[in-house]
């Protein structure tokens, strides 16, 4: 297996799949394109990209509906959408799908080559000082860094998307502190937050809707005009 990552670029204008496949292979990138949603489908049944680039207006289809089929049938693989700068609503909805970042059309392939660096930097595997580190337990969850896996103490496994388990786990690493979401977007994405960006809003909403409550109460605070909080106490375990 290769060990330079795949990104699938899905667009349905020509000139825009064939820039960004040039400009990513000149960055290191191996590179998939579809101009459709089922060219994609049919690259997906053969390959395994570690990141899909996928615009929001498909001839066969949204764009979104794509992005929740992603996310539902590969949550670990990342998404970045690519939008019309207005399209407001279509970019919240698709980080409500499951969407990872996104960014509007036009862009600058350098900043899109910057964001898939960053999405694949949050979801590949744990740093090596944090290797020791083998599970975090909070309320009825476990959480496995290096597995990405979170379950319940029932042994049910939670799904969650590389974007959802990367800011549970900015939580996990910070246990009773409150956050804000100017500091949550830093820690999680690597950029800076914009008066309109609502995603560590939107994906705080998922979390909140994935996991439910514990059995001691809600484990999350929201604090107006300050942020979001872990509202239970954090145990690690190390390895050894």
């Amino acid at each position: 297996m290769s060990s330079v990552p795949l990104v699938l670029v899905v667009d349905d204008d020509p000139e825009i799949r064939d820039l960004l496949s040039r400009y990513l292979v000149s960055q290191g990138f191996r590179v998939e394109v579809a101009g459709d949603q089922a060219e994609c489908l049919a690259t997906l049944a053969e390959k395994a990209p570690d990141l899909v680039v996928l615009d929001v207006m498909l001839p066969d289809g949204s764009g979104l509906d794509l992005c929740r089929d992603l996310s539902s049938r590969r949550p670990s693989t990342p998404v970045i959408l690519l939008t019309a700068l207005k399209e407001d609503v279509d970019r919240i909805i698709g980080l409500e799908l499951g969407a990872d970042d996104y960014l509007g059309k036009p862009f600058n392939p350098r900043e899109l080559t910057a964001r898939i660096r960053a999405v694949l930097r949050r979801s590949a595997t744990v740093p090596e000082k944090d290797d020791k580190i083998v599970a975090y337990r909070v309320g009825d969850f476990v959480m496995e860094p290096e597995r990405r896996r979170i379950a319940r103490s029932s042994g049910e496994e939670v799904t969650l998307t590389s974007a959802e388990f990367d800011l549970l786990r900015t939580f996990m690493e910070r246990p009773g502190r409150l956050l804000s979401r100017d500091q949550l977007l830093d820690l999680t994405q690597g950029r800076d937050r914009d008066a309109m960006d609502r995603s560590i809003d939107v994906l705080m909403s998922r979390l909140r809707r994935k996991l439910g409550d514990t059995s001691n109460g809600p484990l999350f605070k929201t604090i107006r005009n300050g942020g979001y909080q872990l509202a239970m106490p954090v145990q690690t375990e190390f390895a050894g």
